[in-house]
């Protein structure tokens, strides 16, 4: 709601449903729909290149459960590490929040490199092509953060300025709102810059075939815009934890910097390893000529 032309005071009740006492929060909502998105994409990514549609159900499995781990283990040891050793069992406890993108994106690293090796795939087909369902999905995550009253920026007098509710637990227990100060919805800022950068990729992979043309290139791109946005908007958003009070670049400005230098060198690679592949219409006849195939004879097999 609009609490005076300047600022948007932001009531919005983080729970999506609940079922007695367990509370399902827009935030877990969010999360569910970026993994859900990642399957939707890499089964058209398998039909528009002749690929067999298992691959959609594999990488599934594996970018999953391996996303939501180095979720977790990243918040718990880049953020609170003395804590988590001393609790570990509570490295365990999903439901006391804490997730961290960098961790996100080592854990994604490590389960495509399981997929691809499984499955005998190119270990930058993954790359390029994940990239995509992850800006969009990034944008999702971010929203979460927005309806979960959190990772908001500094006080600004800015027009499009939020007031966040600072107690949100005790709110959601029925206690009086305490509102932040006017502050920057960072959150905005960083889906806004995420849902940009799903556009040009899509228009690489969809309009330039840039992912069968230049592998390597959709994940420079990828790893540039995601954690450039990120580094930037850092100097704007409040720290997560107490001691990058002193930092001069706080935790999450100092774990983006590795992966936009590898992004740059993925770049470079990408442009300077161009392919000449097998036009689309060809490779899809040959998948449907192999996988009528192996049907033929799954069906003669089990005639027998």
């Amino acid at each position: 709601m609009l609490d005076h032309f300047l600022t948007v005071t932001w009531t919005f009740d983080p729970t999506f449903i609940r079922i007695g006492d367990l509370d399902i929060r827009w935030y877990g909502v969010m999360w569910a729909l970026a993994i859900a998105l990642g399957e939707i994409f890499f089964i058209k990514f398998c039909k528009r290149e002749g690929l067999p549609a298992k691959l959609a159900d594999s990488i599934f499995l594996y970018g999953a459960i391996a996303t939501i781990l180095g979720a977790r283990l990243g918040h718990c040891l880049f953020y609170e590490p003395g804590f988590y050793l001393s609790h570990p069992l509570k490295l365990l406890a999903f439901r006391d929040g804490g997730m961290a993108s960098h961790g996100a994106a080592i854990g994604l690293l490590i389960g495509l490199w399981l997929f691809s090796r499984r499955n005998r795939m190119p270990y930058l087909w993954s790359l390029d092509r994940i990239m995509i369902p992850v800006a969009v999905g990034g944008a999702f995550v971010r929203l979460g953060n927005l309806f979960n009253h959190e990772i908001y920026g500094h006080p600004t007098d800015k027009p499009w300025a939020f007031r966040f509710i600072e107690n949100i637990g005790e709110w959601m227990n029925g206690a009086a709102p305490v509102f932040s100060l006017p502050s920057h919805p960072t959150q905005i800022y960083e889906a806004l810059a995420y849902i940009v950068l799903f556009g040009i990729l899509c228009y690489l992979y969809y309009g330039r075939d840039a992912g069968r043309r230049y592998p390597g290139l959709l994940f420079g791109i990828g790893l540039i815009g995601i954690f450039l946005s990120r580094f930037l908007i850092e100097f704007v958003k409040n720290d997560q934890e107490a001691f990058e009070a002193d930092m001069f670049f706080n935790m999450g400005q100092w774990l983006s910097v590795p992966f936009i230098i590898a992004g740059i060198v993925m770049t470079v690679y990408g442009l300077k390893h161009r392919q000449n592949p097998m036009p689309l219409a060809e490779a899809q006849a040959i998948a449907a000529r192999k996988a009528a195939h192996e049907e033929a004879r799954r069906q003669r097999h089990n005639r027998k």
